[in-house]
């Protein structure tokens, strides 16, 4: 098994996939442990001063005016985790939850949040141990940091709520902890608060879009080159030296890309040169390196920014142990994090909607160059792929109002103490519904696009003809898995969901890329 090492520095984006998504396990570096015993000895100071310091020996948000007394302070740790794991709804994903804690604990790691060794190591061995504490839908407002979720993963340390253990079975904390051979914390003065201040949730969840949607605009493209190929378009538009005229850099990628794919083309070779009737193709094949190099740019910014915030040490109060001092901050705000996740909303929507009209170009006899009507076997009879068009419509049109930014919104909490939040964790989670619809409609277009390349190489004027190596790649491979052949028509929607679950293993770009190199 695959161990991420967890030092003073940030882990990178590879190192939360192997832990989210590929059940890595965790440990903290001696680095690590020596940074966060420097921070709590910092905090264990000014717990035993006389003095009040917020988050130590004082309430929290709107009542951190009152002193707590010794005595309480443990009952203090107990009372805020267990007030704040107040979510609601469905479970949060395994993949988040781990990439969520595996982010907290790397602020753990810096030595700025003044926790013990002890409770720093307990959260890595049940990522160790795949013990994943049951977070609920909703709770977080993006701001204070990710406090519900966070709270429910601090209230499993404490051996309380409930867990998937790593089989998936819903039990007790207390149970899997036991099983596991672990034992539960009694959270000491600032710990609850340094295990719940942080947008780890919200950070965890673009990370992943971002890996998905890297994968999903370089299929995109093998989708677009099998549009164009299969509806007689050209490829002339694609030239460098056309993309050099405006130095977009996601759209020179884009454009080589979809030259690379169609090279080789014996559907495009039969019409290459005929430019009477083809003087320029529809905007949704025309227009594609524009689009989906757009989104790339878009994701590269995302990108900037979730590196800055893996490079942050996110909490409040924070501890600055050079100074031995421990101050209040608005780190824990999540308007960075918040904007681009609504940005790659509208880019999901944007790319999915270009994809469902140049499938629907394959569909319409007036516009799809002699295909059959609907790619049908006996038009009329048979209704071919008509209804996948429609169901590619429905995602888009959920797209689109998923793409309405949660990042515009606040509402006053924590009697006005919290009085501008940035509703990050909303932002991301329906980032993720955008992604998954995203890989839905451009798995029906590749299956279309697919159905008609099968046609036009075997009926009509271009009968004979070949496509390019890496489209009949995708051809081949979707046949392989019993996916859009024509013929009469079939149950259609068990055919979606295989070429769904091909495009978002990545086998259809592996299965291209083992043809012509790495896409860009």
């Amino acid at each position: 098994m695959e161990t991420v090492r967890v030092g003073v520095g940030p882990v990178s984006c590879d190192d939360v996939l192997a832990v989210a998504r590929h059940e890595a396990a965790v440990e903290l570096t001696d680095e690590a442990l020596v940074a966060i015993d420097r921070a709590r000895a910092v905090v264990e100071e000014l717990a035993a001063a006389p003095t009040p310091a917020y988050g130590i020996s004082t309430g929290f948000g709107a009542l951190a005016t009152r002193h707590i007394p010794t005595e309480l302070r443990e009952q203090l740790q107990r009372s805020l985790i267990r007030s704040h794991a107040a979510g609601s709804g469905p479970e949060v994903e395994r993949e988040v939850v781990r990439a969520l804690m595996l982010l907290r604990l790397s602020t753990l790691g810096t030595g700025h949040t003044g926790v013990r060794r002890e409770t720093a190591q307990l959260m890595a061995a049940l990522l160790s141990a795949g013990i994943t504490p049951v977070v609920r839908e909703y709770g977080s407002l993006g701001c204070s940091g990710d406090l519900a979720p966070l709270a429910h993963c601090a209230l499993v340390l404490m051996g309380e709520g409930e867990v998937r253990d790593a089989g998936g079975t819903l039990v007790p904390a207390t149970d899997a902890l036991a099983a596991a051979g672990l034992a539960p914390v009694q959270l000491g003065a600032k710990e609850g608060l340094a295990l719940i201040n942080g947008t780890d949730g919200m950070l965890g969840m673009l990370l992943l879009a971002i890996a998905d949607l890297r994968r999903l605009l370089r299929t995109a493209d093998i989708a677009a080159a099998m549009s164009v190929e299969a509806q007689m378009g050209t490829d002339r538009v694609f030239a460098a030296d056309l993309q050099a005229l405006r130095p977009q850099v996601g759209q020179a990628l884009s454009a080589a890309n979809l030259t690379r794919l169609l090279a080789g083309s014996g559907v495009m070779a039969s019409h290459r040169e005929d430019r009477f009737h083809r003087v320029q193709d529809a905007y949704s094949l025309r227009c594609s390196p524009q689009v989906h190099g757009a989104a790339r740019d878009t994701v590269d910014h995302a990108a900037t920014v979730a590196a800055r915030e893996l490079a942050s040490a996110i909490d409040n109060p924070v501890v600055l142990v050079d100074d031995g001092r421990v101050e209040s901050n608005g780190n824990f705000h999540g308007a960075p994090v918040a904007y681009v996740l609504d940005f790659l909303a509208i880019v999901a929507a944007d790319v999915a909607s270009i994809s469902e009209r140049r499938s629907d170009r394959f569909l319409d006899r007036s516009r799809n160059h002699d295909l059959p009507p609907f790619l049908a076997d006996d038009p009329g009879v048979d209704s071919g792929l008509m209804i996948a068009q429609y169901t590619q419509a429905a995602i888009v049109s959920e797209l689109k109002r998923l793409a309405v930014p949660a990042s515009v919104d606040s509402i006053p909490s924590s009697a006005m103490q919290e009085d501008h939040v940035s509703m990050g964790w909303n932002a991301a989670r329906k980032l993720r519904r955008s992604v998954d619809g995203l890989t839905r409609v451009v798995a029906i277009e590749l299956m279309t696009a697919a159905r008609g390349l099968e046609l036009r190489t075997t009926t009509g004027d271009t009968a004979g003809t070949s496509p390019a190596a890496a489209t009949g790649a995708v051809v081949r491979l979707l046949r392989e898995h019993g996916v859009g052949a024509p013929g009469p028509d079939r149950f259609l929607s068990p055919e979606i969901e295989t070429a769904v679950a091909l495009v978002e293993s990545g086998a259809v770009l592996t299965t291209v890329e083992d043809q012509i190199g790495e896409l860009q």
